[in-house]
């Protein structure tokens, strides 16, 4: 076994504070002997690493139509409502106003999302830096996805208060309820059922799933591709993880 993983294996079944410890020096020694990495570079390199995942998919999901034109993360209305979607654009006299009313509401949900990603990357940022070592290493040997499951953990609350009420504001702002009442008062009376869908957490709890989702595409894309690692930090740890798996 080679000697990152057996470091690693041996670390995570350790429990106590002074063992770890123990364990977490002997690696450095260890590993700055075979012309590796110490632990305190992993660690910073894994953290380097989400700062850059987390500042692309902000990014990126905050531009314009960063989530209307995109596929993959795009809010539709609510499945009730969507499943009767069709049927409701195509009724006669009711359907052409009906389908201005689905057009405007898709497009304020989605630009509500847009605008909130910006309360985001500070509060990751802050979950980064205080990252301990030991959180580090239960990444690294996580597996796929374990740092995006480390910040929705660390994070989840914080990004929901921050969210609502920019959320709220865009959807205010373009009278989105004025598009949803009727459309969901036509659902109830067509189908005798009731949708009472609240607006401003259906799309809250949307962009912080498109979100994450896009966080975990930035890390893969670093753990899977040398291009990526745009830093020697980043080239050194990945690069020596690679050698090692």
């Amino acid at each position: 076994m080679k000697k990152w993983s057996l470091i690693l294996g041996l670390t995570i079944t350790l429990t106590s504070c002074d063992s770890l410890l123990h364990v977490l020096g002997t690696a450095n020694e260890v590993l700055a002997e075979a012309g590796g990495i110490t632990e305190g570079e992993a660690a910073e390199g894994l953290k380097e690493a989400l700062t850059k995942g987390v500042s692309t998919g902000t990014v990126f999901l905050g531009q314009t139509d960063g989530f209307l034109n995109n596929a993959a993360y795009k809010i539709l209305v609510p499945q009730e409502v969507r499943d009767a979607e069709d049927k409701i654009r195509s009724i006669p006299f009711v359907g052409g106003e009906a389908g201005k009313h689905f057009d405007n509401l898709i497009t304020a949900m989605n630009r509500g999302a847009e605008g909130a990603m910006a309360e985001a990357k500070p509060i990751f940022v802050n979950a980064i830096k205080q990252m301990t070592i030991k959180d580090a290493i239960n990444i690294v040997t996580g597996g796929e996805g374990a740092a995006t499951n480390y910040l929705k953990a660390a994070t989840s609350a914080q990004l929901k208060e921050k969210f609502t009420p920019v959320i709220k504001e865009s959807l205010d702002n373009v009278n989105a309820n004025k598009y949803w009442t009727p459309l969901s008062t036509f659902y109830n009376t067509a189908t005798q059922k009731t949708v009472t869908t609240d607006l401003n957490e259906y799309v809250t709890e949307n962009a912080m799933t498109a979100l994450f989702s896009e966080i975990k595409n930035q890390e893969d894309k670093i753990r899977a591709n040398p291009v990526e690692r745009t830093t020697e930090i980043l080239k050194k740890v990945f690069d020596y993880a690679d050698s090692n798996k």
